[in-house]
Formats: structure tokens, sequence, C-alpha cells
């Protein structure tokens, strides 16, 4: 005996299951990051468990990586097997776990900074800028950048730059909070409180923060891995009949 035809979703209901709009349902198919839907007889989208596993994988991994490379990797994903799907789930766990490790060695590099004098001047240890740019390992572009940008403060000589102690403090505080993932505003501010008042939590708690985000995405990857993985192991049973 057959078994009965499975009842197809609209694009609504679909929708209703994932938290999305009717919009972005359309949108995600065109894109091709969930299969073509079905159409009944008089034009309107059918959607079944495969959309709905689909759509569930997407946003999690999207909630990851970002919306615009989940939509740009989904396609091929969808379309290939569990072997290249595992491999992609890898190389973005890396990433992740590259970040982490970025984070942790800026919050270590922190309180190294912290650890050290900044208020005594010793002629030992001025720096020029290529000195100082090898020994933070960035470009001497970025460190006249950051000059420009108000963030460090080298003494000028000429056409050369000399960098004491403070100004090496600045500039390992800019790198370790550079290599965390902050952008210029954020590390103007707390450059600004630690030459005031020689504050240094705000910098702690958002290197805190950004591991705590880290370990999230690492999260919803694993709950959009399961999803995926049941995507493309029923298409092979499928396919396998």
């Amino acid at each position: 005996m057959a078994n009965p035809p499975e009842r197809l979703l609209t694009t609504a209901a679909v929708g209703r299951l994932v938290g999305y709009s009717v919009q972005q349902v359309r949108d995600l198919e065109l894109l091709g990051v969930i299969p073509r839907a079905q159409r009944a007889p008089n034009g309107y989208r059918g959607y079944d468990d495969r959309h709905v596993t689909a759509l569930r994988a997407y946003r999690a991994i999207a909630a990851a990586i970002g919306p615009v490379p989940a939509r740009r990797m989904f396609p091929t994903l969808v379309a290939g097997t569990v072997d290249d799907a595992a491999e992609a789930i890898d190389d973005l766990h890396a990433g992740i776990a590259r970040e982490r490790s970025d984070v942790r060695q800026a919050l270590r590099g922190l309180g190294a900074v912290l650890a050290d004098p900044t208020d005594e001047s010793d002629e030992r240890d001025v720096m020029a800028i290529g000195e100082l740019a090898e020994a933070l390992g960035v470009r001497p572009s970025a460190l006249r950048h950051w000059e420009d940008q108000g963030l460090v403060h080298p003494a000028r000589a000429r056409d050369s730059r000399r960098y004491g102690t403070r100004a090496i403090a600045e500039a390992r505080i800019v790198s370790v909070l550079r290599a965390g993932g902050y952008g210029i505003p954020q590390i103007a501010r707390v450059l600004g409180q630690w030459r005031t008042r020689g504050l240094t939590a705000e910098a702690t708690a958002m290197l805190h923060a950004r591991l705590a985000d880290l370990t999230c995405r690492s999260i919803r990857l694993l709950e959009g891995a399961g999803h995926l993985h049941a995507l493309l192991d029923g298409s092979q049973r499928e396919t396998t009949r």
C-alpha cells in the first residue's frame, strides 16, 4: 500500500516555523539557500520538511558567521555531500578557534602592558617606528595610521618618529585590542580612560565579551551542522532508494 503524499506547507507556514517572513523565505529560495519549492496546480509554492530543515540550518550558521557569508556558501552546501559539508563546517570551526586564540592572546598582552610602568622615561626604552612595528608584529603604516587617528603619540624629530615608554604602551594597547577585533572608536575610548585614570576594566570586559560571543557563535555553528547533516543525510537516503 502506497504511503500517503506528504502534506506541503505554505510559504507563511514554513516562515512561522523558522522565524522568517514570507519574503525572506522566497528570497532564500531564489538565492539557492534552500531547495526549490514544489508548485501546486494553482501556482502556489509548497514546502516540506527538507525546506524547514534547510532554513533552520541556514539560520543557525548565519548567526555563527554572518548572513552574507552564509548565503554565499549555502547553495554549494545544500547541493553537496555530507563529506563536503563536514569539511566546510570544520573550516568554520577552525576560523572561530583562531579568533578565540587571538582574543586570549590579546588578554594576555593587555595584562603585560598594564604590568609595565609607563610614567618613567628611559632613553634606552625609546624605539624607532620600524623597531616598534617589528616588536608588535604590525606594519609601520599601521603605527602611522594609529597616530593619525590620535591613538598613539610618538615624539617627532624632523622626519623621524621616536616612541618612548608612554607611546610604546599606547601602541601595545591598540595592538592587542585590534587583535581582539575592536575598532578605532572603542579603542580611543579605552585609551582616554587609561590616560586619565588608569582604568582598564572596560578593555578587559570588551575582550571577555568577545570570548562570550565566540562561544555563542560556536554553539550556533554546532546547531547548524546538525540540521545540515539531517538535510544531506535524508537527501542521500532518497537517492539510494
